[in-house]
């Protein structure tokens, strides 16, 4: 269920409050929400993953990326939690994709090479092939 990308890093398709403690038995230490409330109907409520989250010992952060696409603010706070000390992170959203896409450049905007950015996607089940002319320019332009 958790697509592993990195080391510290890996994304999922929706979870649901009781998958806290799932990660939280994996080891992660922070979940990343990057879906936007009431996206379809049915979806869990992002306080009750929030809730969850908390009690079983991890921290809860919401980066929703919704049908505009990925900002220069969203990929600076994914930058910000991929720097944090001692974080492994699980994050997710729908598919898991818009997941994989703000790691991918975030990790490419903190100087991570975009090659391996592709291949670590690759692995995990996500073909960025298509990003890696905007990872190149995000990895250069720091």
């Amino acid at each position: 269920m958790f697509n592993r990308l990195t080391e510290t890093v890996s994304v999922a398709p929706q979870i649901a409050p009781e998958d806290c403690a799932t990660a939280a038995a994996q080891g992660f230490t922070v979940i990343i929400n990057n879906r936007p409330e009431d996206e379809v109907p049915g979806q869990p409520a992002g306080a009750g993953i929030a809730a969850a989250a908390a009690a079983a010992g991890l921290r809860y952060v919401a980066i929703p990326v919704d049908h505009s696409g990925i900002s220069l603010p969203q990929i600076e706070a994914m930058q910000a939690e991929l720097a944090a000390p001692g974080a492994h992170i699980l994050a997710f959203c729908r598919s898991g994709t818009r997941s994989c896409h703000l790691w991918a450049l975030a990790s490419a905007k903190s100087g991570a090479e975009p090659e391996a950015i592709v291949s670590a996607a690759a692995e995990g089940g996500y073909d960025l092939a298509s990003m890696a002319p905007v990872l190149k320019h995000l990895a250069t332009a720091g």
